[in-house]
Order: C-alpha cells, then structure tokens, then sequence
C-alpha cells in the first residue's frame, strides 16, 4: 500500500537517504538517535521512520515512501497535516517576523477563543489563559501555583498518567516510560519524588486514604481527564468529579490535564464531552458536575507548532507574575507563528470536523476489533471519544498494572504489519490512536485492508522467553 516516488526534500544539501542511513547518522549527534524516546522504536523494534514532508492524511519519509497517519503528531494534526488555511496563517505571520519577545494581539485573540470555546451549559472556567511552550511547561506551571496558592508542597497524580518530563511527575507516569520499562528516571532526587504521591487510578478508596493521610499538606491533584499514555483508559463514570470533589473539601486544587484531550475529543474538551454526556443522559442534572481549578492544554491548541497553555479562575492564575508571587516566564511563550496556527487551526474545527473525527474513530476500532477477534486475538477496545487505543487483555483495564499486565508482545509484529502495508501506527501499544478530519473514506477504506494481515501476526506472536 505504501508509495514509493522520488525524493527530493533533502537537508544541508546532502543526498537523499534509507531510513536507516538516516537513523546511522542521527546516533552520531543525538542521544539514541531521536529526540524524543518513543521515536526511536525501542518498543516495536525495528528501523524508525524519518519522514520529510506531510499533506492530509498522509506522511512521507525520506526514502520516498508513503503511508497513511494514525499518529498525526501525536494529536495536533486534527484537520490533517498542512492544511492550506494553518500553512498560509503561518506563512503570514512568518512573514511579519519569527518573534518579538513582546505582546502581540493574536495572543489575545487565541486566549478569548479557548475561553469561549470551554464552555458548558453557562460555565466557563478559563477565565484568565498563560501561553507557553510545551505541555510540560503548562503542568509544571500549574503545579507551582498550586503550591503557591495553597501554601502547601505535596502533590497527588495517578499511576500511568503522564504530565511531562518535570522531575517531580515522572513516577509510575505510563507513555514513554512505560515503553522503556522505567518506572522513574535517573537524576529525580529522593527529595523531589517524595513530594509526589502516587495513587491507582480510577480507585476512590486510595484517593479517600490519600487524603485522609495527608490532606493538610496536599496542594492539589493533577490528573489526565482522560488517561491516555498508558493507551486510552477513560476515567470510570463520576471518577473525575469524584477527584475535584475530594480535593475542595480538603482544600487542594484540581488540575484537569488535557493537553492530549483538550480540543480533540470535543470543542470543550474531555471536560465539554463528560459535561454533554451527563446532560444527555440525565437532562435534570447540572451539564458542569466537576469544574477543575487549573487546566492544562497543548497539542491541538498550536495546531502542531510548539504551544500550550494553562488556564482557570482569575482569582487563582492571577497569582502568576506580574501580578502575584508565582514567577514564570518564557521568551517563547505567545510565539506569534505557533499562535497564528493555533488560531486557525481552532477556528476551523467545526462540528463537522469533530462529526467526522468520530465517525472515522467508530469504523476503524470497530473494523480493528474485528479483524483480532477473527483470529481469535484477545483484546479489549479502549475510547474516550475520538481517541481510541487496544489492551491485549481479556477483561477491560482499570489502571497501569492492568495495562501493564495485557500480552504486550503482541503488539509489534502487529504494528511492522501495517506499517508494510503502508499505514503509520504509534510505535508503542501505550499510545493512543490518533485520527483526522482528512482521513477520507479512501482512506479508511485502504487501513481496513491491512488489517487482516496483522491481526495474523499479532495471533502468531509468543510471549518473550
């Protein structure tokens, strides 16, 4: 299935290279050859891909073959990849200048758009919106205005849920931790671990006790509003309003993670898709039955350039400098080109794009599922809305050990499958899938086809002596 045209994107001017001349060469200057761990298919084996341009639905790397995208750079890519309309936003505001290290007006304009777009039923809790870089810069921002807030250093997160690299949230934190088989990292100190406390997810009973033990000292509880670097595990029903209400009796904050969910699975979030649901199926109900502090945003919110955000009440982001004691900074942060493709990469997720996100999600688990069951593959589907993902397991997952404990193995050979047949997967079972607004019915149609193939191998895959 995959393509295969010549290639003439090259860099410095050097010859068009194999994939794996590419990943010889990286090693030589970068630490495994990648700049980010899961790129290295550590976990699948194998030679990673080096792509050089993208369109639509599609990825081509460096040999000049190409393949349809289930990774969509890991989320933002919801309209696809170089939509006309993001591409001339950016070149526009590239053409005015890179970046000013001053205010510019979009930033404004970007922040009143997410404001308005988390929005349920009369409740909008982003009041006030800090742009900065990444999504570990926004969690790791919120958690020291967590502490500032409250006056208070400990903090809660649940096993599996990753928030970044910040050294105190890498414990037990899933995605490419879980990949590499580390449950922390070299280089955390004892002291900075030990102001995490880690607890199992959709687990009340541990929340409860946590609190119980250590309430006092607790400044907040950052979760994932939907777990999805342990592969997708949607928080039990009530489970999230759960975590918010626990930690305001005790006087911690909440802080909603959705730099993965946030503007993905729903123009409001996971936190507008939960608040819909409810509203849906008990219409006499409150539609906002669990509002965070603090959220956390990223991904789709630069529209695959370097941005992310936090935001919340007045009252508590108010407490950021320069008017409060809560320094953060960042000469990078409001990027005026990474705004510029936020801008319109939001502006153009309508209900149409989110209709046809969930509509190609729905086929391809449905057909995926069927494809494993037909070879008698154990597996168990895993959604929180457009995102979706596969436990190799008999029974649904509640938390990391479950996840941990599926036939892992037999994920590779699936995945090098597909990837022959010319269709990109994450390259680890715990990531999620990741689909677009460009994945047409063609499209789907050729990731339906491969699919027999590789639940054959993942059938005939045995367990690791």
């Amino acid at each position: 299935m995959s393509t295969s045209t010549p290639n003439s994107a090259t860099t410095s001017g050097t010859a068009p290279a194999t994939n794996q001349q590419s990943f010889d060469r990286a090693r030589g200057v970068l630490p495994g050859g990648v700049n980010s761990p899961v790129r290295a298919f550590g976990s699948v084996g194998g030679t990673p891909r080096f792509y050089v341009k993208a369109s639509g639905s599609y990825v081509t790397d460096v040999e000049g073959r190409s393949y349809i995208d289930l990774v969509n750079s890991w989320g933002p890519a919801i309209l696809g990849h170089a939509h006309p309309e993001v591409i001339d936003a950016v070149q526009q505001a590239a053409s005015r200048g890179l970046g000013f290290g001053a205010s510019t007006p979009a930033e404004t304009e970007l922040a009143e758009l997410v404001r308005d777009r988390i929005s349920v039923g009369g409740v909008s809790p982003i009041e006030r919106l800090r742009l900065v870089s990444t999504g570990t810069e926004a969690t790791m921002t919120a958690i020291r205005l967590a502490r500032g807030a409250t006056g208070r250093r400990l903090l809660v997160k649940f096993a599996g849920h990753y928030h970044g690299h910040s050294d105190g949230l890498l414990a037990e934190a899933g995605s490419g931790l879980a990949t590499l088989s580390m449950p922390g990292s070299a280089g955390v100190t004892a002291e900075t671990a030990a102001q995490t406390l880690v607890i199992e997810y959709n687990n009340v009973a541990a929340l409860e006790q946590v609190f119980a033990e250590h309430g006092h000292d607790i400044a907040g509880v950052i979760f994932e509003a939907a777990a999805a670097n342990m592969g997708v595990l949607a928080p039990q029903p009530g489970f999230n309003e759960t975590i918010v209400r626990i930690a305001h009796e005790h006087g911690a904050l909440a802080i909603s993670d959705e730099v993965l969910t946030g503007f993905r699975v729903d123009p409001a979030g996971y936190w507008g898709l939960d608040a819909r649901a409810a509203a849906a199926a008990n219409p006499d109900a409150p539609e906002a039955r669990w509002v965070p502090d603090l959220f956390t945003f990223g991904k789709v919110i630069g529209g695959g350039m370097p941005l992310a955000a936090l935001g919340g009440s007045a009252r508590i982001m108010e407490l950021l400098a320069p008017l409060g004691p809560v320094y953060q900074a960042g000469t990078l942060s409001g990027n005026p080109v990474a705004v510029a493709a936020g801008l319109a990469t939001l502006r153009l997720a309508d209900d149409a794009v989110y209709s046809r996100l969930n509509q190609v999600a729905e086929t391809l688990s449905a057909e995926t599922s069927a494809a494993l069951s037909a070879e008698g593959v154990e597996h168990v589907v895993q959604h929180a809305g457009n995102l979706f993902s596969f436990v190799f397991s008999g029974s649904e997952p509640m938390n990391f050990a479950d996840v941990k404990a599926q036939q892992g193995y037999r994920y590779a050979p699936f995945f090098h499958s597909m990837l022959d047949s010319g269709v990109s997967l994450p390259p680890s079972v715990f990531e999620a899938w990741f689909v677009s607004a460009a994945h047409d019915d063609g499209v789907v149609s050729k990731i339906v086809e491969a699919l027999p193939a590789a639940a054959k191998a993942a059938a005939a895959a045995s367990a690791p002596q």
